[in-house]
């Protein structure tokens, strides 16, 4: 289990917010409890925090706006919604914004913590990024890092940069989406199922144990941000009813 990492807890409800926090400080990480959205936005900006947990009604900014607003700024961040809207219509909406999860309310602890930790896992501590303005890879004696990058026919995935391109055309994706990719990418033979996501990509070590469509919903907004890379061609991703996904190689690969 990942310990001693920062989290942000936007939630106005002082009883709940409280309530995470306390199950934080207990996991042994350093949680921050903020009430008003545009304070909780203000906050994710000036800090470094390995996840952000929003709620959606805020005062002053919803949760939809500052999950928006920060995915923008920053592509990497890991974000958890969680909120008692938990209408279709709602749960799609927060990873079109950029979310990575969403929990609706109520909610279990066994359920929050696993889903935290999944988050953790996947989301590299702050020493661990580097930030290209002189840090440790331009000390004398280390070598610099190389880009991490992922070609499938005339797709091109650049993990570090958070970047997927075929040919001229470039996007800008989240890192779940990038993991989501790179795991269709290295599984393109087989139909992937959504128990391997929630396993592999997700981090739920009991995915059979779990009902959520967190990976459905966020394969549809992928795809809609794929399409930008073939304009008027087949989705990057395909469905197989009842089974899963699979990788659909872009029109012109090899």
């Amino acid at each position: 289990m990942a310990s001693g990492r920062a989290i942000l807890v936007v939630e106005d409800e002082q009883p709940i917010r409280e309530g995470i926090c306390d199950l934080l400080v207990y996991q042994g990480h350093r949680p921050t409890g903020i009430e008003d959205g545009a304070e909780g936005l203000a906050a994710a900006l000036r800090g470094d925090f390995d996840l952000v947990m929003l709620d959606v009604m805020l005062p002053s900014l919803d949760g939809f706006a500052i999950c928006e607003q920060l995915r923008a700024a920053r592509p990497g961040q890991a974000i958890l919604m969680l909120t008692a809207r938990g209408q279709e219509a709602d749960v799609l909406r927060g990873f079109e914004c950029g979310c990575d999860d969403y929990v609706p309310k109520p909610f279990s602890l066994s359920i929050l913590r696993a889903r935290i930790e999944a988050l953790l896992r996947r989301s590299p501590a702050p020493s661990e990024i580097d930030d290209g303005e002189g840090g440790d890879g331009d000390r004398a004696g280390s070598s610099p890092k190389r880009a991490r990058v992922i070609r499938e026919g005339i797709l091109e995935l650049d993990l570090d940069n958070l970047r997927a391109r075929v040919g001229p055309v470039a996007i800008s994706l989240s890192s779940r989406d990038l993991d989501v990719l790179e795991y269709l990418v290295r599984e393109r033979h087989r139909i992937v199922p959504r128990l391997d996501l929630l396993r592999e990509v997700w981090g739920y070590a009991r995915a059979e144990k779990l009902e959520t469509r967190c990976v459905d919903m966020h394969v549809v907004k992928l795809r809609r941000r794929l399409a930008a890379l073939t304009p008027g061609g087949p989705s990057l991703i395909e469905t197989v009813r009842g089974v899963g996904y699979r990788l659909r190689a872009p029109v012109g690969a090899e």
